[in-house]
């Protein structure tokens, strides 16, 4: 057990903070004569992290179920984009559900949930962590095909595609996850007074291994894919920028690519420092403090809480949803439609036509939104004359 519990600062402050906690109150024990001095500190340092936990979690159960509920409400949300959006919410609110867990255990300096539960929150912690990202590479080639291969954006992005890439997303992130629950675990510390819940190796290397994994299929290659991408979209719009008939497309897929960009840029803020520290850990065990860790771990559970702010910011539909939601909780109503007229032009505007449900959502009383048909979709409109022409009027047309 002794050898297990000298594994544990190898992953400490990485997918859940027990293994931070274990490393910071063997630190602290450690101390030796500041006693009164450190534990005031401790404590004082605790209840913040405390409070910034139950701030993060709150934001990001209450932010990602609005964005859920609101792509899952209204038909006029249901595209392509919003999709793969709709994915990285429930990736980002089952990633908060870690988070009550990781604060109790980090209060406690002890893992009190036992091994089976240990299994489970590391497992899910590091399904959801990988999903993130990789749903966030979809986003970004799904903005690639629109902008630089717009005719095959007809194929390639429709719902139904969408949902079976984010099904692919899944599996694909459960089979790089799946050494988490298999050598996940509880330790003794190594004064035994407290259990840690930890991936419990059978040998350095192994962590060492596991380190760089994740590193690389977490975070490395993900984001050298997404900012080739991005490099790529901006060629293709400033190459065609002139064209005519491009100005109103430019400006619809500008929109959509700016929102994607930002929450990219956003996971990358919330996510580096975190490898970092795991590379740091890795390369100079013991040199980082039981501080850096707690602030590397809470930033990236604060990038699950930021992603719809951004939503709301950044984005037209996303924004005029969000107001039609809180409206109908504050009004206790049960309409569906409550832009107005202008707000749906820009609605509209934001989104390709290629991406627009055609199925209208209703609400109780059988009314519902739908967008209005195309010109070329009306019936042939053919007037009647004022009255009966006359039997003594030749027909001088030949049709």
């Amino acid at each position: 057990m002794s050898a297990d519990a000298d594994q544990l600062p190898l992953w400490a402050a990485s997918e859940v903070p027990p293994n931070t906690s274990a490393a910071s109150a063997e630190a602290g024990r450690l101390q030796g004569p500041a006693v009164w001095g450190g534990r005031a500190g401790e404590i004082a340092g605790m209840v913040g992290i405390q409070c910034i936990y139950a701030l993060v979690c709150l934001l990001g159960l209450l932010g990602n179920s609005l964005g859920i509920f609101v792509i899952l409400r209204y038909a006029k949300m249901k595209t392509a984009t919003n999709i793969y959006l709709l994915n990285l919410a429930i990736a980002d609110e089952l990633f908060m559900l870690s988070i009550p867990f990781v604060a109790t255990s980090a209060a406690l300096h002890h893992w009190p949930f036992g091994r089976a539960l240990c299994r489970t929150v590391l497992g899910v912690d590091g399904l959801n962590m990988f999903t993130s990202v990789f749903c966030l590479t979809v986003l970004s080639l799904d903005r690639y095909i629109a902008v630089v291969h717009p005719l095959r954006a007809a194929t390639y992005r429709r719902p139904r595609v969408a949902k079976m890439v984010n099904g692919g997303v899944w599996l694909l992130s459960l089979l790089v996850a799946s050494p988490i629950p298999i050598f996940a675990g509880t330790a003794t510390t190594r004064d035994g007074q407290a259990v840690a819940c930890n991936l419990l190796w059978p040998s350095p290397a192994w962590s060492a291994a596991f380190v760089v994994y994740t590193t690389l299929l977490g975070f490395l290659l993900p984001v050298l894919a997404m900012g080739l991408c991005y490099l790529l979209i901006v060629g293709k719009m400033r190459a065609v920028a002139q064209r005519v008939g491009w100005q109103q497309r430019r400006r619809s897929e500008s929109k959509l690519t700016r929102l994607v960009l930002m929450v990219v840029a956003m996971f990358v803020v919330c996510w580096m420092p975190f490898y970092v520290v795991q590379l740091v850990n890795l390369l100079l065990p013991g040199r980082l403090d039981a501080t850096v860790n707690n602030a590397s771990l809470i930033l990236s559970y604060s990038n699950s809480c930021a992603n719809p702010i951004l939503y709301g910011f950044l984005s037209e539909n996303f924004r005029h949803s969000f107001h039609g939601v809180l409206r109908r909780c504050l009004d206790a109503s049960l309409c569906c439609c409550h832009a107005e007229a202008g707000a749906a032009e820009e609605e509209e505007e934001e989104e390709e036509p290629l991406d627009y449900c055609a199925v209208p959502r209703g609400d109780d009383k059988g009314k519902g939104c739908m967008c209005p048909p195309l010109p070329c979709q009306q019936e042939p409109v053919h007037p009647e004359p004022c009255c009966k022409p006359s039997t003594l009027l030749a027909k001088t047309t030949a049709f």
